[in-house]
């Protein structure tokens, strides 16, 4: 009998192992290459996608100087009023910005494989992290 009461305990720790580890959820890709994990991804990057080419163009405005502030880049490629918002469907937006460079972060209110973390700077690189805050030297997000 306690073999028995045994197997069972060991049975519903390995399926709820097996559940807990269960693939992503089905996301369809917005473009060839797209890397994002989730619709919610794929806005977040859209977004920091759209302040990185504002930026550029903000940039050949003012003689090579970026914007600092989201303020600033109103009006700059399809950077709009509305962006100004710091919440981003299931993402926060934090900005910071001088002259010469700037950083902008996209994060979720809690990270997980289909919400990761991201960062992108005036190199225009986006980078992820699926534990913790990204930073400059997060790993790129890979296509």
């Amino acid at each position: 009998m306690k073999s028995l009461v045994w197997s069972f305990i060991v049975t519903i720790l390995l399926t709820s192992l097996a559940f807990a580890q269960a693939p992503m959820p089905d996301y369809k890709p917005k473009f060839p290459g797209d890397p994002a994990h989730s619709d919610a991804e794929a806005a977040a990057m859209g977004y920091m996608r759209v302040v990185v080419n504002a930026q550029k163009n903000y940039s050949h405005k003012h003689n090579g100087k970026y914007a600092t502030s989201l303020n600033a880049l109103v009006g700059q490629g399809s950077f709009t009023k509305r962006m100004l918002a710091p919440k981003r469907g299931d993402y926060t937006v934090k900005f910071k910005g001088t002259e010469k460079d700037y950083s902008l972060w996209m994060t979720p209110a809690t990270i997980t494989q289909t919400e990761r973390a991201f960062f992108v700077d005036e190199s225009g690189v986006i980078r992820t992290e699926e534990n913790k805050q990204a930073t400059a030297d997060s790993p790129k997000v890979k296509p």
